[in-house]
């Protein structure tokens, strides 16, 4: 039985994550759960799974019980997933709040499934050198990243490309000069994948794809230039390998995060699940495949140019974009203001060394306050 703490376990991949443990109520003891402000969802939890320890933002005056005799501790998220029955953290969090949790699981040695992208953007050299160092292991949970995982399974071959698929979000076609009168509402419509409003938000500008791009960056040490990305968007085929020898390796399968949640939990087997839905081949099926337009999405080339600078310029980049983008849901700026604000934030920006957590913290930090006075100005 594999002992597991689920962080953000109220949030979209959270309830998939519990989703899988349900279906398999005999492979997974659930020692930890942690959560924002969705206190109903996360009692409810709590009474179903009997966590031995609990977190939130703003604990209830009552305390949590669970179906069996005690009721859990609270235990901050730092500290839950460095616990000595803990095999394995889901880190499915948002933002900055999961760089401490996930460095402190490596450090313990822990397998973490990361859904969380800003970690890995804004830290992802320190992340690998804590996994290298103290003997944890990072498991991608993302689709495109775990597609490319799936795919280098087994393979030690050159790789010549690493192609990540994006569905292009719900403007592919959108005429340009309509992008600034874009609603939120609009943007919300994705017209593939069902997530959270902040990711889907990143997934209409690209952003979200050029955090993939980042992402794979740091877990599979490819070259900037061997990571290209294609527009897809049957979101079918959810990432391809490119072999030296021109083969080229696809993980297909419906856009449901499920599969590539339930094959971190259990890597390296794989288990039948019939509530995750499966590719249909007795119905007719187009593959389509077209070239990023870098004008249409001026925050994929923002991103990837601020990750090649390295130092805290990542950290800055996810903090501003998490600020412009609750901006725009908030309807304080345009469609097209979200990247024109993270431009000027990142050239404001003097990169800290990026050798510790704090630097990169203190780089979100300074982010979000100058994002904010610029958005209120």
């Amino acid at each position: 039985m594999k002992r597991i703490v689920v962080l953000g376990s109220t949030g979209s991949i959270g309830r998939q994550t519990l989703d899988i443990v349900r279906a398999f109520p005999e492979e997974f003891e659930v020692v930890g759960l942690a959560a924002g402000n969705n206190i109903d969802l996360l009692t409810e939890q709590v009474k179903e799974f009997s966590p031995k320890h609990v977190c939130c933002i703003n604990p209830p005056a009552k305390a949590f019980s669970g179906s069996g005799s005690d009721s859990p501790e609270f235990t901050s998220m730092e500290d839950m997933v460095c616990l000595d029955n803990v095999d394995q953290v889901m880190v499915a969090l948002m933002g900055s709040v999961g760089l401490v949790p996930t460095l402190n699981a490596l450090k313990a040695g822990k397998s973490v499934a990361l859904s969380n992208k800003e970690p890995i953007v804004m830290a992802g050299g320190l992340i690998k050198e804590y996994a290298s160092r103290y003997g944890g292991e990072v498991l991608p949970v993302d689709s495109e990243p775990s597609a490319i995982w799936q795919c280098l399974r087994g393979e030690d071959n050159e790789i010549l490309r690493l192609l990540i698929t994006a569905s292009g979000g719900p403007f592919r076609t959108t005429p340009l000069d309509e992008m600034d009168a874009v609603t939120p509402e609009r943007a919300l419509q994705h017209p593939t994948w069902q997530m959270g409003k902040k990711i889907t938000i990143d997934s209409a500008t690209l952003m979200n794809k050029a955090f993939e791009v980042i992402e794979t960056h740091w877990l599979f040490n490819v070259p900037w230039d061997r990571i290209e990305v294609v527009v897809h968007p049957q979101s079918t085929i959810h990432s391809m390998v490119e072999f030296e020898d021109g083969s080229v390796k696809a993980q297909m399968g419906p856009p449901d995060m499920r599969l590539p949640i339930q094959y971190a939990l259990f890597y390296p087997k794989r288990l039948p699940n019939p509530m995750i839905p499966r590719l249909d081949t007795k119905k007719s099926h187009s593959l389509t495949f077209d070239p990023l337009e870098p004008s249409r999405y001026p925050c994929f080339d923002l991103a990837v140019s601020a990750a090649k600078k390295g130092g805290t310029y990542p950290a800055v980049l996810s903090a501003a974009d998490e600020v412009a983008v609750q901006a725009f849901l908030d309807t304080k700026i345009g469609f097209m203001g979200i990247p024109k604000v993270i431009e000027r934030v990142l050239s404001e920006h003097k990169s800290l060394p990026g050798d510790k957590a704090e630097d990169f913290l203190e780089a979100d930090r300074w982010a979000m306050g100058r994002t904010t006075e610029l958005i209120n100005k």
